[in-house]
């Protein structure tokens, strides 16, 4: 029998580290956890390193440390607290690191999982968007396995097995339009947060599922396919797509089209990284397409929903662009979640950020961190919430 994986997950709290953890529980001799981390959320990480026998359990909250220590009294688990804690963690030798931290608070740990030169599984976008040119020049020269979990990107590197890259033609990635994708303007311009966070597809996070409802969840991904498989900005379209069973689609220069189906659960693109280069169970139902019925798609519209248009316009802009766009949002999203601002405000706050900030690309991660923070600040002033 060979000896069991060794596993970091970056973010174990969270939708997909929860989702992850369900998986390596049904295969659990398989598994040796090294490090979970959460933000703050000392119950539940204690709870599942003393299941799981973590080495390490880190909170990013130093404040929340006391109360992981006491939790973890006993349990042989370290109990560790703060930011260069995360790094530290992401830093112990593993097989596989899940890099599943939301937002920009993850740069910093995912570099140092990158740099480590073993297997990332990345769900972390917003590390590519902001930090792409930077991370990229990492993997290779660290030699570090990238393997893509968002659905999309999951289903594009699917895709692309096998095939070589000058033999594509384009990359469709499809978005279920969110919650709000038949609302006109008006409706738009009243939306509340507790209808922004139901997501009429997939269980997610309060932040992603806003950035479902903007579409800005879409032109993240967008700039992430960018970095992840260098067809160029042009070969790479958006498209509509609600019943979320075909995740991504690449068109071959021979006129083939190949897409991934599958259901709308994170554990099968969560598997496909675990299990890669094999493949793995899951508890997941078989697709029933004679059930579904209809498989729909049209394109996107960029008046109500201009997220994704500001995404592909920072992304041929370059330079802190891209970094630009995700502080922004970031601030936005938290902002209407706190009920400070409307959900169209949103955009246009981004929208205006942008036209109004263009610093040089970014040269290392302290650039993009100098970067993030200086836009923060301005969104922050631009919002009236400073």
């Amino acid at each position: 029998m060979s000896e069991p994986r060794r596993i970091s997950i970056l973010g174990a709290t969270g939708s997909v580290g929860a989702s992850t953890l369900d998986l390596i529980r049904r295969e659990r001799d398989k598994w040796q956890v090294v490090a979970l981390t959460a933000n703050c959320q000392a119950a539940e990480l204690a709870r599942l390193a003393r299941e799981f026998a973590a080495e390490v359990a880190v909170v990013a909250d130093p404040a929340c440390l006391g109360e992981l220590h006491t939790a973890l009294a006993g349990s042989g688990t370290e109990a560790l607290g703060g930011a260069p804690a995360l790094v530290e963690a992401a830093s112990r030798p593993a097989d596989l690191i899940l890099a599943a931290i939301v937002g920009c608070a993850g740069l910093a740990p995912t570099m140092a999982a990158i740099e480590q030169g073993r297997t990332v599984a990345l769900a972390n976008k917003e590390a590519l968007v902001s930090a792409g040119e930077v991370m990229t020049a990492a993997i290779a020269r660290c030699g570090t396995t990238l393997l893509p979990v968002d659905s999309e990107h999951n289903a594009i590197f699917q895709c692309l097995a096998g095939n070589r890259g000058e033999d594509v033609r384009s990359i469709t990635l499809t978005a279920s339009g969110g919650p709000f994708r038949e609302w006109s303007a008006a409706q738009l311009a009243a939306a509340t947060p507790a209808q922004a966070v139901k997501h009429p597809n997939w269980d997610m996070g309060a932040k992603i599922s806003v950035d479902s409802a903007t579409m800005f969840n879409k032109g993240l991904e967008l700039i992430e396919a960018y970095h992840l498989f260098p067809v160029g900005l042009d070969a790479l379209r958006i498209v509509i797509h609600p019943q979320s069973v075909v995740h991504s689609m690449v068109e071959y220069r021979d006129g083939s089209t190949l897409a991934q189906l599958g259901p709308s659960d994170m554990r099968v693109p969560i598997a496909s990284a675990l299990a890669w280069p094999a493949r793995m169970d899951t508890p997941c139902a078989p697709l029933d397409l004679a059930k579904i019925g209809a498989l729909t798609f049209r394109a996107p519209d960029e008046e109500l929903f201009p997220a994704t248009r500001l995404a592909r316009e920072a992304a041929y802009a370059g330079g802190g662009a891209p970094a630009v766009l995700n502080a922004a949002n970031e601030v936005a999203v938290a902002a209407f979640l706190a009920g400070h601002i409307g959900f169209t405000r949103i955009s246009a706050g981004v929208a205006d950020m942008l036209a109004r900030f263009a610093p040089a690309a970014p040269a290392s991660l302290d650039d993009v961190i100098g970067i993030d923070g200086e836009a923060r600040g301005r969104m922050r002033e631009t919002l009236g919430i400073a």
